[in-house]
């Protein structure tokens, strides 16, 4: 009994007290605000406005709207006590922190969206999708097929991307056979979790592990495995359910735009900028990204010099032609402003309210609890569990919070089980829920349940996995 009432505590710990910052500057000593009605009133601010993000898919209010309000009503709470002590610095200093914190996440997502909106603009992705529909492939081809190419573009593009592209292929070979849909997309959004799961790029809490320097670039591939043993093992119990046979083809052929291919090239050396400065001349990865932006800048300053109105920029050949974009010049700016600002300013409330209840006090109490008493490695296994609950997002903001001292091994668990246990329910990742909203109707949340067993099956196996072939990362001291 006290081993699930110390389950149940943690969950609502991690629920409820992340933090980014300490409260003590000087000579001042900071006030326990963790038994007092404020911090009980942040608390429940944020349980509250959580509880408005999970309700999104049911009430369709964005998801940044009550975590923005929710930063702004918790700091003020704190700020008002402080401003009583005589002490208004320590609040200040605190939140300046937590905004270096989101500003340079903030700056690496835009410029990764950027580049994947001007992708996106340049037809690289219909490309992609109408090249696999023309192929003919059967039914479990194409199964293997999305779920494969899903896993290998996802460390570069991110989950969420990723699972978007594969979906709107599954959706323009399946046509109304369900069969080979929902299972379909249950394996987009596991690969796509699995593959962003080793990589700095393929999700924003592998990002934020390597922002913070405690895992280098090279060591997110230790992963690699694992998390090939995530994707593989329920794909291989769902292969037998997808139907024989092939899809009825089609006709179009859509071609990528000028300057489609030199604008992934900018990409790829865009990284290869990032992982440079960041590795060789420790500058934050958002440097990186930055520079990299300015690349795209520039050419596309001579896509718009050198774009000729008369041209005829055929982009598809068949019946079906491109009317919203053709005659118009490329715009970097226009690809900005495509950007997922839900995301980002969600990402916002999410650092200060977690940095404020952190400030109030919670980190020690939820340290304890889940890795004194729980052990990391047991402690982190429950981590992806927590995660198909509630966002990674904030589980992971907990985690680096707390900073324990665990071994490269462990904080390479803690990557891969936030990365893939929200691929437990459909509601448990950016990618299920963005499915759902993409197939209505064909992939949903019962759907997704009946093949919850054989997902925690490779969850399981994949933990296993990295324990054992990565055991000697278990006695290595973490890169920062």
């Amino acid at each position: 009994m006290h081993f699930f009432k110390t389950i149940l505590l943690a969950m609502v710990a991690l629920l409820t007290a992340p933090t980014l910052t300490q409260a003590a500057t000087g000579g001042f000593v900071a006030p326990d605000l963790t038994r007092t009605s404020i911090g009980h009133a942040s608390l429940l601010v944020f349980f509250i406005a959580y509880l408005m993000v999970m309700a999104e898919e049911f009430t369709h209010l964005r998801k940044s709207k009550p975590v923005i309000l929710a930063a702004g009503a918790i700091w003020g709470m704190i700020a008002f006590i402080y401003a009583d002590l005589g002490d208004s610095h320590t609040v200040e200093s605190a939140l300046r922190n937590n905004l270096v914190e989101f500003s340079e996440l903030f700056l690496f997502l835009l410029s990764a969206m950027t580049y994947v909106n001007a992708m996106d603009e340049r037809l690289v992705f219909e490309a992609l999708r109408s090249w696999l529909v023309r192929k003919g492939f059967g039914y479990r081809s194409l199964f293997w097929l999305t779920g494969g190419m899903a896993f290998l573009l996802s460390p570069i593009l991110d989950n969420l991307t990723t699972s978007l592209i594969m979906c709107a292929v599954l959706l323009a070979v399946g046509k109304d056979n369900n069969r080979f849909i929902t299972p379909g997309c249950v394996n987009i959004v596991i690969a796509a979790n699995a593959g962003g799961a080793f990589s700095p790029f393929g999700d924003i809490t592998t990002l934020m592990v390597w922002q913070e320097g405690l895992i280098k670039f090279n060591d997110f591939f230790l992963l690699f495995i694992p998390s090939l043993v995530n994707f593989l093992v329920p794909a291989a119990f769902m292969h037998f359910a997808i139907p024989s046979g092939h899809p009825p083809g089609k006709e179009e052929q859509i071609r990528v735009r000028r300057g489609g291919k030199r604008i992934m090239i900018l990409f790829a050396a865009t990284i290869l900028t990032t992982v440079c400065f960041h590795n060789f001349l420790r500058l934050p990865p958002f440097l990186g990204m930055m520079t990299g932006l300015a690349y795209l800048q520039f050419f596309g300053y001579y896509l718009r010099k050198s774009h000729r109105p008369t041209n005829q920029d055929t982009d598809i050949i068949g019946d079906i032609s491109q009317i919203a974009m053709q005659g118009k010049p490329f715009d970097i700016f226009r690809r900005m402003a495509r950007a997922e600002w839900d995301t980002l300013l969600f990402f916002y409330g999410v650092v200060l309210c977690v940095g404020g209840l952190g400030f109030i006090g919670y980190l020690g109490l939820l340290s304890q609890i889940i890795y004194v008493d729980m052990g990391p490695t047991f402690a982190n296994a429950s981590v992806g569990i927590i995660s198909a609950i509630v966002d990674n997002i904030p589980v992971m903001f907990a985690v680096l919070s707390m900073n324990p001292d665990m071994s490269l091994g462990h904080w390479l668990l803690v990557t891969l089980t936030a990365g893939v246990g929200g691929s437990l329910l459909s509601i448990g990742s950016a990618a299920g829920v963005a499915l759902m909203g993409q197939a209505q109707g064909r992939y949903t949340f019962f759907g997704h349940l009946k093949w919850a067993p054989v997902i925690l099956l490779g969850y399981a196996v994949s933990i296993l996995t990295h324990m054992w072939i990565n055991s000697a990362s278990f006695h290595l001291p973490p890169a920062g």
